[in-house]
């Protein structure tokens, strides 16, 4: 991964210059946390999956001011010597916590938490919204389409219409973690450990002077993989037919067909699988798999299902890579605590809108889980000195109405604290899993959820309550901010 040192806003530097003259003005340094989480689930979700982690631990490992960015800086006359010989010698020194990957997270909960000098956590803000926001978007947007799939294969080829190719290339990354069974991207493959997978495509076909002509030549090189494109010229009358020719003479050849059977790319997909199948079937070939693609999304994967479309695997591009529908994630980076002088202090951002007011204090999660059925009920957002177990009883609230509450009985529930060390004092105490593993757990963790909160239309949304104790910090906050504003 290339250095991305100077893969920030410009307002963030000339803060940094800001903070570092400060502090050597008044010779005290500012400790800071703050927290990275999002508004709203993308995409009408009820739910996001967390992705980008490992590239974040590699953006911070990587982080130095070499001699050209040190010139580059320089010549923008924007930053003075001693500023620029400070960021020559610059190393995060701070500590990081973070939900893993493939972890089912929800608005307001910090997916990271940065402890650092303040004037080195305002220098990742953007790095660290831009590689998180990414990731996790394509993640969840996989997760939905994979859900509309039931149980069916999802491959992303996507590379061609994503926006340049590290969102080809990371979006190929998250789109596994969120579900995906393989992707065409081959570098992806290369650099993650994922499988890649793919046909041919209709200049395959045009290159010879038949149709059959081309099935035969690719079936003869690919017997274990002989997937055939049949809509370049007419799907049920020439396609499918040369298709089951090709099929026959392998089987005649003695040929174990294996992993083989038709793409269709274009017409209506429900009524033109429908009669493939029947043709498939009668030929014998029942066995034989029948693919999609021809910009798919969860949406109109969902109505061809509903339709009795006769597809097992589908290959979903444009709308996932780019998630078409919702292009932004939408996370945010807000200040929540300060340390000046040895005494930390909450600190929160309060707005005419309810949604963008922040919850102050350094933080944990809580996840609570049914014990009986191992579903997710509730999360829980609380201040770091608190600790929660399951051998009490408990009851949470909803912040925005109060009366509505969840009595949890001891031994009934299950509590899992979801923020894990990543970083601390400069030194990386994480290890990241493979993406095959990420994936693995990612599985697992969308298990967790019921039904209902996995509806691609009006989902369930589960709650995310804050204690008791971060509650009454943060009304009280927020009276003691409006009366000093008066």
């Amino acid at each position: 991964m290339r250095n991305l040192t100077l893969l920030t806003d410009f307002y963030e530097l000339t803060m940094m210059q800001a903070y570092h003259h400060a502090e050597i003005a008044t010779g005290r340094k500012q400790e800071a946390v703050f927290d990275m989480f999002y508004r709203e689930n993308p995409c009408g979700n009820g739910y996001a999956v967390v992705a980008g982690l490992a590239q974040v631990v590699n953006y911070i490992n990587e982080l130095e001011f070499n001699d050209d960015d040190i010139s580059y800086l320089r010549s923008t006359g924007v930053f003075g010597e001693e500023f620029l010989s400070y960021l020559k010698k610059f190393k995060f020194t701070g500590s990081i916590n973070a939900v893993p990957e493939g972890t089912v997270v929800f608005p307001g909960e910090p997916l990271v938490q940065v402890i650092a000098p303040l004037v080195e956590a305002q220098l990742i803000e953007s790095a660290v919204l831009n590689i998180i926001n990414h990731q996790s978007l394509i993640a969840t947007k996989a997760a939905r389409v994979c859900w509309a799939a039931k149980g069916d294969r999802v491959l992303e080829f996507g590379l061609r219409r994503a926006q340049g190719p590290d969102a080809g290339l990371f979006g190929a990354r998250a789109a596994m973690i969120g579900g995906c069974f393989g992707t065409s991207n081959v570098l992806a493959g290369q650099l993650f450990d994922i499988p890649i997978s793919g046909t041919h495509a209709h200049s395959w076909i045009m290159s010879f002077d038949s149709e059959l002509e081309a099935f035969r030549y690719y079936a003869n090189l690919y017997p274990n993989a002989c997937i055939l494109l049949v809509d370049t010229y007419d799907t049920l009358k020439s396609g499918v037919p040369n298709a089951i020719k090709v099929f026959s003479e392998m089987r005649e050849k003695g040929i174990k067909l294996v992993k083989y059977g038709i793409r269709l790319d274009s017409g209506d997909l429900a009524y033109l699988s429908k009669q493939a199948r029947k043709m498939l079937d009668e030929a014998g070939f029942g066995d034989a798999g029948i693919s999609a693609s021809n910009d798919l999304d969860e949406y109109i994967i969902t109505e061809l299902k509903t339709q009795g479309a006769e597809i097992s695997l589908w290959g979903v591009g444009t709308h996932l890579i780019t998630s078409k529908e919702n292009p932004a994630f939408g996370g945010v980076f807000k200040l929540v605590a300060l340390c000046s002088g040895g005494e930390w202090q909450n600190k929160m951002k309060l707005s005419e809108d309810p949604i963008k007011i922040t919850n102050p204090g350094i933080k944990k999660i809580f996840r609570i889980y049914d014990v009986a059925s191992g579903k997710m009920k509730a999360d829980l957002i609380a201040l770091a000195d608190e600790e929660y177990t399951n051998d009490t009883d408990l009851t949470i609230f909803d912040p925005l109405a109060t009366w509505k509450q969840m009595k949890l009985k001891a031994g009934e529930y299950i509590v899992r604290e979801l923020l894990r060390p990543v970083f601390e004092k400069g030194e990386c105490v994480y290890t990241s899993l493979t993406v095959p593993e990420i994936c693995e757990y990612a599985a697992r963790e969308r298990a967790t959820l019921w039904d209902e909160h996995k509806r691609l239309v009006r989902p369930h949304l589960m709650p995310v309550d804050l204690s008791k104790k971060l509650y009454d910090l943060k009304q009280d906050m927020i009276a003691r901010i409006r009366e000093e504003s008066l």
